[in-house]
């Protein structure tokens, strides 16, 4: 092991599972002992994510760096940058780090700073209609010094460079990325907690945060219509839990939606689904699409963040304009009807992530641009 590994410093708004954090594990896993990582939450006690970290990796809490949440007064923009004058490389993620991407940039100079990459991976509840006005001056003045800002969509990428206003050599599109290889695998019928799949069912299935901007209820609904024996399989945790088992009872369709809760391992599960269903009132580049493609599935969605360019050409028939509720209902109907369109489409989809969206594609990306902004020829 390396008695000299790169100092990195990841400021996070939370490190509870969800898809920047997981990407963030799967990068802190691929550079192995060339790098020892500080995590910082602003959330101290939501780093739930870290345990996927591999045993082995140099990683530690970084419980003293000053709270990423507050006021950005000058004493305290003034302490979030002298905190990072002991790494070679600052990453931060999304809005809840902006205030350290702004004490980066107004005082880079005076304390010679190491450089900062900065990520944007989506947008809360509420920017899901518009985006803040506020936060796009905040982020065009905090973004500065960065040395480059990474996006992981095409839609992301044109705010960036739009209303960030932020020049084409700073931004960076990385897709997100698996190991498409592991879900080639057929998963054991008793693979998820608390269901089993029986011969004879097919499987309506979706992963996803149980949050309001997912609009499970809306898939519930959709789902209303399919006859026996397809069963809804929604597999995540989160606050809309009663919502959608309100709606399940509402519908009378109760005994047929399951909702097994967070899967640690997608691989592991998603091959029992027979279609996939994405409901979200909005994405970016759902990783869950992703995995989907990877175990051969068709996928049915709202046309939401990158979901359209993300899939195979005969997968984008069945994308319903973003509100259209009864698309995306016909949408399932037709392909929960079709066993032979269905593997048809699964099939090209998988094709597709396996060229596309592998994950040693995205980590030789991250490796590439951290490289750059350390003036180094490899990273780490």
């Amino acid at each position: 092991m390396s008695s000299n590994p790169l100092r990195i410093l990841h400021l996070h708004s939370s490190f509870n599972p969800g898809g920047k954090e997981l990407r963030c594990v799967q990068l802190i896993n691929a550079f192995g002992a060339g790098a020892a990582h500080t995590i910082v939450s602003a959330m101290p006690d939501a780093m739930e994510a870290a345990r996927r970290i591999m045993p082995g990796i140099r990683w530690q809490a970084g419980t003293d760096f000053p709270s990423l949440q507050g006021k950005p007064s000058p004493k305290r923009l003034i302490a979030l940058a002298s905190a990072m004058s002991d790494y070679d490389l600052v990453l931060t993620y999304n809005f809840g780090a902006m205030d350290a991407v702004l004490a980066h940039t107004l005082f880079a100079q005076i304390l010679r700073l190491p450089p900062l990459v900065h990520h944007e991976d989506g947008f809360n509840q509420d920017e899901v209609v518009s985006l803040k006005s506020s936060r796009n001056w905040y982020r065009r003045i905090a973004l500065g010094r960065a040395s480059a800002l990474v996006v992981c969509s095409q839609r992301l990428e044109g705010i960036a460079r739009g209303v960030w206003q932020q020049p084409e050599g700073k931004v960076h599109r990385i897709p997100n990325g698996i190991r498409t290889a592991a879900y080639a695998a057929q998963p054991r019928p008793d693979a998820l907690p608390r269901v089993i799949k029986r011969k004879g069912e097919l499987w309506l299935g979706t992963l996803a945060g149980l949050r309001p901007v997912k609009n499970l209820p809306r898939l519930v609904r959709a789902f209303a219509g399919l006859p026996e024996p397809w069963q809804l399989v929604i597999a995540g945790d989160g606050p809309e839990r009663e919502a959608i088992r309100e709606e399940a009872l509402r519908l009378d369709i109760a005994h047929r939606v399951h909702l097994p809760g967070h899967v640690g391992d997608p691989a592991k599960v998603v091959g029992l689904f027979d279609l996939f269903a994405l409901s979200s009132d909005s994405e970016q580049f759902p990783i869950s699409v992703v995995e989907a493609m990877a175990a051969g599935l068709a996928v049915v969605s709202p046309d939401v963040g990158d979901v359209v360019p993300m899939l195979s050409a005969q997968n984008r028939a069945f994308i319903a304009p973003s509100g259209d509720e009864a698309g995306f209902v016909a949408h399932l109907a037709h392909l929960a009807g079709n066993a032979d369109l269905r593997r048809a489409v699964g099939e090209a989809n998988r094709a597709l992530a396996i060229a596309e969206y592998d994950e040693k594609t995205m980590v030789d990306r991250y490796r590439a641009l951290y490289a750059g902004a350390m003036g180094r020829n490899s990273f780490p």
